[in-house]
């Protein structure tokens, strides 16, 4: 008896052990101050978007200058492009007709710039001298009884194909097949081909596996597969190119002690999943290869969390607020390299770029 008592306690006692050794490393990192050289005419607003294309330049999409009219009904999307220095070089669709309410911009392989304007239900594809080359979706005109927000509705809507009801992302494959994320109404992605014709959609409203409740950003990675961040059931869905459902990745670590709002209420433990929950991830990106990483980021408690593709959590940085290396509602992230990150705050109407440090990570709980 006295032995397997103390077999039974040595069992018992491992347990935290174990758990420890699987904590979650604290990611070191700095925040390059002043990076951007903004004219002095010119001032970021909200920052919905920052990509990168092959030369380093910085693209970013901001609710600012351009905002025409009354607070609800103007327009509120401006394209700028910046150096790899953070010089300013131009602005890039200036009036353009898709101008509403910016949401993101990415930036594919043949270095084409791609803006999806959430307002204006629209994603315009400009070639890199800034011209447009395609456009899907269509916005509501003006002169129709139908001009005013999307309604969700309960059944939801039926969605039409290669129309958008506030679309949010945009992702390719090899083969040149673009995915979008569609978005607050319709919660789906579609498919389009190369050409630009439509192929199919997948996903649908719900909570259960693969359903979707805002796909509020989207990502590809080598062999095809897309990430959706699954904002309102606060995962991420992973499908394959043809839609195939595969598996889900929880942002799921412990939420610090101190941790607080960027703006708003503090969100009761108790509260039902959602948009504000600890995990739900507003922004995903993927590295390059050979040896990709997922980066996604959550609004509380105002963290980016680096997981692998298999959905381990290798590591955390940041918290809400408005100080450098602090985030204000991160809503798009760019990274050109696993220790490289560009990213946009909604709040702080500004773009840091982050330089991480992972050979100094300590353990976190």
């Amino acid at each position: 008896m006295k032995r397997l008592a103390i077999v039974v306690l040595v069992a018992v006692s491992a347990f935290p052990v174990v758990r420890a050794q699987q904590a979650v490393p604290e990611i070191p990192f700095d925040s390059v101050p002043n990076f951007f050289k903004l004219p002095a005419d010119l001032n970021f607003g909200e920052d919905a978007g920052v990509a990168l294309n092959s030369k380093g330049h910085i693209f970013v999409y901001t609710r600012s200058n351009s905002a025409t009219g009354s607070a609800y009904g103007g327009a509120a999307s401006q394209l700028l492009e910046f150096d790899q220095t953070g010089k300013f070089v131009r602005e890039i669709g200036k009036n353009l007709y898709a101008w509403a309410f910016a949401h993101v911009v990415r930036v594919d392989k043949d270095d084409n710039i791609w803006a999806v304007d959430k307002g204006s239900d629209m994603i315009v594809k400009f070639n890199p001298d800034g011209h447009v080359t395609m456009v899907f979706g269509r916005k509501k005109e003006a002169s129709d009884d139908t001009a005013e927000p999307w309604k969700r509705v309960n059944p939801p809507l039926a969605p039409i194909n290669s129309q958008f009801r506030q679309p949010t992302d945009v992702a390719w494959n090899a083969a040149g097949d673009t995915f979008i994320s569609d978005g607050y109404i319709n919660s789906r992605v579609a498919k389009f081909d190369k050409n630009g014709d439509w192929v199919k959609s997948f996903g649908e409203p719900g909570s259960g596996p693969g359903q979707l409740n805002t796909p509020h950003s989207i990502a590809t990675d080598a062999r095809g597969n897309v990430y959706v961040a699954n904002r309102g059931n606060v995962r991420i869905e992973v499908f394959d190119s043809d839609g195939k459902y595969l598996r889900q990745i929880k942002l799921d670590v412990p939420v610090p002690a101190d941790a607080h709002v960027a703006i708003g209420n503090q969100p009761a433990a108790t509260a039902a999943p959602g948009t504000m929950s600890p995990g739900a991830p507003w922004a995903v990106c993927i590295t390059p290869g050979p040896n990709q990483v997922l980066y996604a980021a959550d609004a509380y408690p105002g963290r980016i969390y680096k997981v692998s593709l298999d959905g381990k959590i290798l590591g955390v940085l940041g918290k809400a607020g408005k100080q450098l290396k602090q985030f204000g509602w991160v809503h798009e992230i760019a990274c050109p390299s696993e220790n490289e990150l560009y990213v946009a705050e909604i709040l702080n109407w500004r773009v840091q770029k982050l330089q991480l440090h992972p050979e100094r990570a300590t353990a976190t709980r």
